[in-house]
């Protein structure tokens, strides 16, 4: 791009001289600013800094015949591509601040000053203009980004490179991030293709449907839902099931008759904290020391609608605490189905989240539950261990509060966040 300079005595006398250009009509207005103030027996000048993409059939404009050829930018192209996205960011907020019809697009002393130079028709002209750069910036912006996809047999078009780039960053993993390009870039209608926006949203729709959720649903009538938290220690399982506990007693359409037992006996603190939320919401609760009396701790809350069940925290890699929970599960005569929830933070990486799946799997995992949404910037973690092992997620925990902060599963949820990051009013 070529940029021109017109000046004059007042911005509207040097838009007079850019109209005069014969290049006039392929050019973007850039800038407009006072380079000389007035004072007494100097006159203002004004100066308008117009852009024109480089063109071989236009003549150049005369004042830059004179203007010496640069020599060639030797440095790393590192450091020239950093200058360049310096460029493009600065041209990105003249952008944003420009297509904002609701803001005056340049302010000026004199009120007919402004109002002279853009009439409705020309501003609606730039609008459009300035449309077709946004794109483009974003594109120009993506192809200085450093990593590409190995995987993949061609490379990426330009029109996908922001939305890989943004799947690559949430934590993805790259194969599966692959596979779904590979996917998007041979069955995507050609006419969506256009722009990196109708690229978003088509990518966006293929992501929401490749999320297994688990849909709530309540007990039917004479039955009863036996409910088991597992999963390391520290991921919010005990303030889960206090939330899990609140919701089904007081904010489903029915309140539920809901009891707890607590296997988490080596915590004190923990215990205490669900003996407490049990009090305020007069709820029953049974402790389990051993694995054999974990069957009679069921049977005593049989009256129960919901039974949800608190579990010692451990390391993934602790087989043994594992074990007990195994033995509860399978060393009693318990006549009613457990359905068991693998508990993990959203916050770690997706390798860890693997290795926590693999090492509870003994525990025969029917849906997962991710908290800490809030502490994170990436979920791609999240959809990838869900797209891997196609285990259901049941429910997110998006803070500290019961149990407000207690969000039901739902795949646009998931890649809204995953896309554009955690918002808490679209839980």
């Amino acid at each position: 791009m070529r940029i021109l300079t017109f000046t004059g005595k007042t911005p509207s006398q040097a838009l007079k001289k850019a109209k005069m250009d014969e290049n006039y009509d392929n050019m973007l207005h850039i800038d407009t600013k006072e380079i000389q103030k007035k004072s007494l027996g100097r006159d203002a000048i004004y100066e308008i800094v117009m852009g024109i993409e480089n063109d071989k059939s236009h003549k150049s404009h005369k004042s830059y015949n004179n203007i010496k050829k640069t020599k060639k930018d030797e440095r790393p192209l590192t450091q020239r591509s950093a200058d360049v996205l310096y460029d493009i960011s600065n041209a990105a907020k003249q952008i944003s601040q420009i297509a904002d019809v609701k803001d005056p697009l340049y302010e000026y002393q004199e009120k007919k000053q402004t109002q002279s130079l853009f009439e409705p028709k020309e501003l609606k002209e730039i609008k459009s203009e300035i449309s077709k750069l946004g794109d483009k910036v974003k594109i120009i912006q993506n192809m200085f980004w450093d990593e590409k996809a190995p995987e993949l047999d061609n490379n990426i078009p330009s029109e996908f490179a922001e939305i890989y780039r943004l799947a690559s960053q949430s934590g993805m993993n790259r194969e599966h991030l692959d596979s779904i390009m590979r996917m998007t870039l041979e069955h995507m209608p050609f006419k969506m293709r256009e722009n990196s926006s109708t690229v978003k949203r088509y990518f966006q729709t293929l992501l929401r449907k490749m999320v297994p959720v688990r849909l709530e649903s309540m007990p039917s009538i004479g039955a009863k839902k036996v409910i088991m938290l597992v999963g390391p220690t520290g991921v919010g399982k005990t303030t889960s099931v206090a939330k899990l506990a609140a919701r089904y007693s007081y904010l489903m359409q029915k309140k539920y008759k809901v009891g707890l037992v607590v296997l988490d006996t080596y915590r004190i603190g923990a215990v205490e904290q669900l003996m407490q939320y049990a009090r305020m919401m007069k709820l029953g609760i049974e402790t389990v020391v051993d694995p054999v009396d974990f069957g009679s701790a069921i049977e005593s809350l049989r009256y129960c609608d919901y039974i949800l069940i608190d579990t010692m925290g451990s390391s993934p890699y602790d087989k043994n605490k594992i074990e007990k929970i195994y033995e509860c599960l399978d060393g009693n005569d318990i006549k009613y189905n457990i359905d068991v929830v693998l508990v993990m933070p959203s916050s770690i990486k997706y390798e860890d989240l693997q290795a926590t799946y693999e090492n509870f799997s003994s525990l025969k995992i029917d849906t997962l539950m991710f908290t800490k949404l809030d502490e994170t910037r990436g979920f791609g973690n999240i959809f990838s261990l869900a797209y891997e092992t196609k285990k259901p997620i049941s429910y997110f925990s998006v803070g500290q509060e019961v149990p407000e902060d207690l969000v039901i599963a739902s795949s646009d949820f998931l890649i809204e966040c995953l896309l554009n990051g955690f918002n808490r009013s679209k839980a």
